[in-house]
Formats: structure tokens, C-alpha cells, sequence
């Protein structure tokens, strides 16, 4: 049970008592919110209750306030509860309380944080899915970090997660991608065949098709184009995956399912969902297309499923057979989608295909992460092979590490727009955050380590001991880490992580400037002892927090 849980039932126990006591008159039910208060002095936690119950109770605030913080029961957690105007019930945690949950954080180690919230239900998290068709660039790492936190985030809420990977290998860009890479095996045969009116640039495809007549002979050459291409397409495809994974590999992300737009329309998947759609009176032909009537959902204009020209299902066409499987088939509870700023307006669209298969639109939850801007020392980059400046995720990755690159990322919310300095993300000093959140893990680990040279044991500190404000200020800041999982993982905002980290890593460095932990002094033995249990615990804290936005913790820098 999460503090906040405790104290709105003492609360709750409060009110009752009051009523029952005559000092507060009955009154209907009332959403008990355990918050934060903005000012210190107003102690750890807070309810602004009162506020709420004065209008049904006809009675001031502030006089429901100091009812309910005098009815409020004994709690070992709880050290103090007063009023203050116009309507709040502040508490402190207790002293002796707060020193016991140094022994309580050490023995939950890596689990430390993990909550309940979601247990019982299934959760799947479907993000970068680019098509297969080149190299992950840049503007790829920001959803690829988000998705990958976000999943790590909902483990520790309970949830069961599947991190999907979707590959649009069925739709017209892949038969774009097998049109230049038959141009560029012939080419690379020595024929002169020019590329397609539409193709792929760069150079990913000129080396792909030259590896692949070197690896698999020259034998789709006298062969028609559509068999050709049936010959290299699977190897191709297979190939590009590879690079792909490797690139987010790189990165620290990884999938427990990579899922093919092709086995919708190989399975039948795609036509029974069409004719599922026909039958509820919501497909409709016009200029040899077939039409969502999104319109009679609420949408400003229908959208076309099957092609005029070819008789093709669309990538909207596909997706909404992808998103019946999901609910339906899979039977996920929740779905998250991370995508683009660019998918914007999808999002109705999938609020539509949810409501005509009379799904709760809420189980579909779509995250649209927006446009970074590279800059270096301040100066803004433009991303172009020919200037030599970096386009990949490879390249960004070997440029300023996987860390500093899922630690920026996550920085800010995903619907803001943001700049990515390469130049800070490099720079070891605590003008970098990463570094500096980084560097306070290796200083504990450092710490832990100097005791053991010394042959100090803690295993049975006095805890009672540390009492000096900037001990327990670290201990508070540390009890936060699961709440803040729970509400990552409840509004699915994976960036309140590395703020935590950030101010973890303060209250450390303001705990460290006060509080000498390791004493050669006789009769500093006993604190010394009190203190490194508490960095331990710190240490913990940390490690799991970045563990959860997928970065390492060093032991040493």
C-alpha cells in the first residue's frame, strides 16, 4: 500500500470518528486526495478535504479541517497532523517511521519501487514500427526510448507487457523498396537498369543489393522482375530487420514480438474484418475504392481501405484489422501506441475503429512524440550525409553513448517539442544531468566500497541514529520512487523518471557536503555504520531508477 493509500484511510477513519463524535455533521461521499503540499513547512503530506466537504457539511473549511486532524488515529507512520487555513490536514511522517524504511528499501534491492497497480492486467506497448525499408534514423531514438521506458515503467506498476514491434511489410512503400533494390541487383550485375520513378535514395540499398548478389549469386538476373524480386524480397527483408535491431539493440531496446502487416492478408485476418465492417453497414464503394464510413462515427470524411488501382488495402486498411487482432484475438485489457507527431491524425481514426467494433476507445491509449532538434554547444545542426554530420541511430549512439541519449529523450514530455545538445550530452561535468545523476551512483558505489577496504560491516546500524535534516531528506526524496512509478505507469508519462533522478542525485550530493559517512574515528563508528546503510538504500533507489529508463549505473567514473 502506497503512503498516500495509508493516510487517506486514516483520513477516512477521521471523518467517520468525527461524525460519529458529533463534532462534524454527516455529509455524502468524498474523493479523500492525499497530496504533496507546494511549502515544506505544511509537512509531507496533505488533503485539501475540507474544502471539498464544507458545502454538504454547511460549515467553514478551516473548522472541518481541525475536526478531522484532531479524530485523525495514532500511525507509527505518522509523526504529526495539524490544520491550516483555508481547509487543509497537513501530516509528517515520523522520525522513527521514516529510519525504518532504510532497512525495508536494502531488502527490496532491484524491486524496490515496483507497485501493484496493475496486476492482473495485460498491457501491450507497440512503438518505433518503421517500415522496413532502411536504417533507423535519428528522429527514430526519441519513440524508441519512450516506448522502451514506458514498458519497463508498467512491469514495475504489475501490468503483464508486450513490447511490439509492427512491420509494414505488405503496403505500396515496400513495393517501392523491392522496385529500387531490383534496380540497384541489376545494376550491381553490371546491367544498365535505371531506378523506378518512385525509389529510395541513399545508399543503404546500393550496398544491401550489391551483398546480396554476392551472398546469393547472380541467379534472379536472367530471371522476369516479379520472380526476381520474389527471389531477393525475403533475404532483403530479413536483412533490413537485422540492421534494425542491431540499431535499437544499440540503443537498449528490444521487443518481445515482432509482428508482419503480411500475416493479416495471409491469414485472412484483413478480409474477415473487412467483411465484418461490410456487415455493420460501415464500408462503402465509391470511384472504385471501398471507404470506412467514419462518418457515421463522428469523423469529417470517410477513409479509404482497398485501393482503386491495384485493389490494395491502405495502411489505415491494415492497421484497423491489426487493431481488431490486438483486442480481439490477443485480448490485450490496454493498448499503447508510440508514434510520430506526423500519425496526429490517425488518432481519431483509430477512436472511430474502436467504437465500430463497440470497444471502449479508452483501452487504446496513442502517444505522439514530437520533432527534436539536434544542436551542438548551441548551435543548431542539420542532419545531411554529404556534410558529414550524423543521421542514424547508429551514429547518434556512437556520437554521445546510449545513456546520454535515452536519459535526454526522456527529459521532457513526449508532446514537447525539444533540443537534443550533443555537446552537453558529452560533456563530464554536473552541467550535464546525465552525468551528473551517473556520477552520483559511482560516488555511493565509491563510499561502499572504501568501507569494505576498511572492513566496515552495518548490517545491525542504528538506524534510530540518523536524525540530521539532510539524512532524512534523502530518505524522503528516496520512499518517492514508487509513487512515481505508479503515476508513470498511470498516465503513461515514462519523462517524470529522469527528473526523479535528477533530484535523487541533489539531495545525495546535499547529504554527502553534511554528512561525513566514512569516519577512521572510534567514535564516529556507530553513525558511520547508520550512514552507510542509508547509501546503501540510495544507492538502490538509483540503480533501479535508471534501470527502469534503461540505462546502466556505473560502479566506477
Amino acid at each position: 500500500m502506497q503512503i498516500t493509500d495509508t493516510l487517506a484511510s486514516l483520513v477516512s477513519q477521521a471523518l467517520e470518528t468525527a461524525q460519529t463524535s458529533g463534532s462534524l455533521p454527516a455529509a455524502g461521499d468524498v474523493d479523500i486526495k492525499i497530496e504533496r503540499p507546494k511549502l515544506a513547512e505544511h509537512g509531507d503530506f496533505s488533503t485539501s478535504s475540507p474544502l471539498a466537504l464544507a458545502r454538504s457539511m454547511r460549515m467553514a473549511p478551516l473548522q472541518i479541517a481541525e475536526a478531522i486532524a484532531a479524530a485523525i488515529p495514532e500511525h507509527h507512520m505518522v509523526g504529526s497532523v495539524t490544520h491550516a487555513a483555508p481547509g487543509f490536514v497537513n501530516f509528517t511522517l515520523s522520525t522513527s517511521w521514516l529510519q525504518s524504511q532504510v532497512d525495508v528499501i536494502r531488502d527490496a534491492d532491484d524491486q524496490f519501487g515496483s507497485v501493484e497497480s496493475g496486476v492482473g492486467q495485460s498491457i501491450q506497448v507497440e512503438f518505433v514500427s518503421v517500415n522496413p525499408t532502411g536504417p533507423l534514423h535519428v528522429g527514430h531514438a526519441r519513440g524508441a526510448v519512450i516506448g522502451s521506458s514506458l514498458a519497463n515503467v508498467l512491469e514495475a506498476a504489475g501490468y503483464e507487457v508486450q513490447r511490439e514491434y509492427y512491420v509494414n511489410d505488405a503496403g505500396n512503400q515496400m513495393k517501392v523498396f523491392y522496385d529500387t533494390l531490383y534496380a540497384r541487383y541489376m545494376q550491381a550485375a553490371g546491367h544498365d537498369v535505371p531506378l523506378p520513378e518512385q525509389s529510395y535514395p541513399g545508399e543503404f540499398l546500393e550496398e544491401l543489393a550489391a551483398d546480396l548478389l554476392k551472398d546469393l549469386g547472380d541467379g534472379a538476373v536472367s530471371k522476369d522482375k516479379a520472380d526476381a524480386i520474389a527471389d531477393l524480397a525475403p533475404e532483403s527483408l530479413e536483412r533490413t530487420l537485422e540492421n534494425i535491431r542491431h540499431s535499437l539493440e544499440l540503443l537498449g531496446v528490444s521487443y518481445d514480438q515482432w509482428f508482419h502487416e503480411s500475416k493479416l492478408l495471409s491469414t485472412g485476418r484483413f478480409d474477415e474484418v473487412l467483411n465484418f465492417l461490410e456487415d455493420a453497414d460501415l464500408i462503402v464503394e465509391r470511384d472504385g475504392a471501398k471507404w470506412f464510413s467514419a462518418t457515421k462515427l463522428g469523423l469529417e470524411e470517410d477513409i479509404v481501405v482497398i485501393r482503386s488501382g491495384d485493389g490494395g488495402p491502405t495502411y489505415f486498411g491494415t492497421d484497423i484489422a491489426y487493431h481488431h487482432e490486438k483486442f480481439t484475438e490477443r485480448k490485450f485489457d490496454r493498448v499503447v501506441n508510440v508514434w510520430g507527431a506526423d500519425h496526429h491524425g490517425h488518432v481519431a481514426r483509430m477512436d472511430a475503429v474502436l467504437q465500430a467494433f463497440e470497444l471502449d476507445p479508452d483501452r487504446l491509449t496513442i502517444i505522439l512524440n514530437q520533432i527534436v532538434n539536434f544542436s551542438n554547444e548551441g548551435e543548431s545542426l542539420k542532419f545531411s550525409k554529404r556534410n558529414n554530420v550524423m543521421v542514424t541511430v547508429d551514429e547518434l549512439v556512437e556520437e554521445v553513448g546510449a545513456d546520454a541519449t535515452r536519459f535526454t529523450f526522456l527529459s521532457r514530455s513526449p508532446e514537447s517539442h525539444m533540443e537534443f545538445d550533443l555537446g552537453l550530452a558529452k560533456t563530464q561535468s554536473s552541467e550535464n544531468p546525465v552525468y551528473y545523476v551517473q556520477y552520483a551512483h559511482a560516488r555511493m558505489a565509491s563510499i561502499l566500497r572504501t568501507a569494505a577496504d576498511r572492513e566496515i560491516t552495518f548490517e545491525s546500524a542504528d538506524l534510530s541514529l540518523l536524525v540530521h535534516k539532510h539524512e532524512l531528506e534523502l530518505i524522503r526524496k528516496i520512499i518517492e520512487l514508487p509513487a512515481v512509478v505508479e503515476r508513470s505507469a498511470e498516465r503513461f508519462e515514462p519523462h517524470h523518471l529522469p527528473h526523479f533522478a535528477m533530484e535523487l542525485a541533489r539531495s545525495l550530493q546535499r547529504f554527502y557536503e553534511s554528512c561525513r559517512v566514512v569516519s577512521s574515528e572510534e567514535s564516529e563508528l556507530e553513525i558511520s555504520r547508520a550512514r552507510l546503510q542509508l547509501v546503501e538504500a540510495a544507492k538502490v533507489a538509483l540503480h533501479r531508477t535508471l534501470s527502469l529508463m534503461g540505462m546502466t549505473s556505473p560502479e566506477r567514473m
